[in-house]
């Protein structure tokens, strides 16, 4: 056995007789993604009753299933690299950034370059460590394609005061997303546990069963030809995903998400009068960080930012209201 290779021994159940191997491993083995798993499949590291499978093999009760999982491939050294954000604001204490759309926050496996945090490593030379050689500064993050606020620890101390804020809840987060449909209320409040897809392993789904806790307040700001709507949603709880998949939940996924949005694709052909541009123009969620507030950690001040949106959403938006007003 390899250094830090990991193995498991799993015995199929009675209610798991007939799922594909690679799906019935999904649920049991966190933090591999399907992918991974017939990747491991395919080179023999699982095998069912000892024996080489594939990954459409389909399970029956009793079967034992035995895998031998490799170490992670560990990420190159992080080197400062020039990444575009805007410092919205700086202490000695703090950054309050505004990440573009675009940038992954820290690395990962795919993404050893051109994060955030290169970025950050290279405007702010005396970061790194703090809070983690991996995460230097990082107390929490935005996806990919959501734009907008983001706050960086400067110190160990920082990192820390923040971190707490973070887990307690006290920090104010509002994002402003574009959706689909209409809602019908001004307002409300989403209210359903998130966990990890049974299926989809790198996915989030409402689920009652084995889900966390998770609460969203939203808004309804404008809404425009009886389709889209602008909502502010400010979060109580920070899951995973956890805007995206509410609004999906409640009917209402935010434009342009590629995971939890809709797969119809009428809305691309809708043109704007006069210049004939399509609103199709979306690549990336709707999704922005508008505002962000906390307590400094180090002077106890109540601190407050807010910023404009990126200037694709900003686009989006300027060509539904002259749509709208047409």
């Amino acid at each position: 056995m390899a250094f830090n290779e990991k193995v498991r021994k799993l015995v199929v159940g009675k209610d798991q007789e007939g799922e594909r191997l690679d799906l019935f491993l999904g649920p049991m083995v966190e933090g591999l993604s399907r992918a991974r798993i017939q990747q491991l499949i395919r080179q023999g590291s699982i095998k069912v009753n000892q024996a080489p499978s594939k990954p459409g093999y389909r399970v029956k009760e009793g079967d034992l299933v035995h895998l031998s999982i490799p170490p992670p491939e560990a990420p190159q050294k992080i080197k400062p690299e020039r990444v575009p954000f805007d410092v919205i604001y700086e202490d000695d204490s703090l950054l309050v950034i505004n990440k573009p759309p675009g940038v992954v926050v820290h690395p990962a496996p795919g993404h050893f370059t051109g994060t955030l945090v290169h970025g950050l490593l290279e405007y702010c030379k005396d970061l790194k460590g703090i809070g983690g050689e991996l995460r230097p500064g990082i107390v929490h993050r935005l996806d990919k394609d959501t734009s907008g606020l983001m706050v960086v620890a400067k110190s160990d101390r920082a990192y820390h005061g923040l971190a707490r804020q973070f887990k307690k809840g006290q920090v104010k987060k509002e994002y402003h997303a574009i959706v689909h449909g209409v809602p019908r209320a001004i307002c409300g409040t989403v209210e359903a546990p998130i966990g990890r897809h049974r299926y989809k392993r790198k996915e989030m789904s409402v689920d009652p069963a084995k889900g966390r806790y998770a609460v969203s307040d939203w808004n309804k700001i404008g809404d425009y030809l009886g389709q889209f709507a602008l909502l502010s949603v400010r979060i109580k709880t920070g899951r995973t995903h956890q805007i995206r998949v509410h609004l999906a939940y409640i009917g209402h996924p935010v434009v342009g998400d590629p995971v939890y949005g809709r797969g119809k694709g009428w809305w691309k052909n809708i043109k704007v009068p006069n210049d004939g541009v399509r609103l199709g123009a979306v690549s990336r969620q709707m999704l922005h960080a508008r505002r962000i507030g906390f307590v400094h950690p180090d002077s106890g001040e109540e601190m407050s930012f807010e910023v404009d949106y990126a200037e694709d959403m900003k686009i989006f938006l300027e060509m539904l209201n002259r749509v709208e007003s047409t």
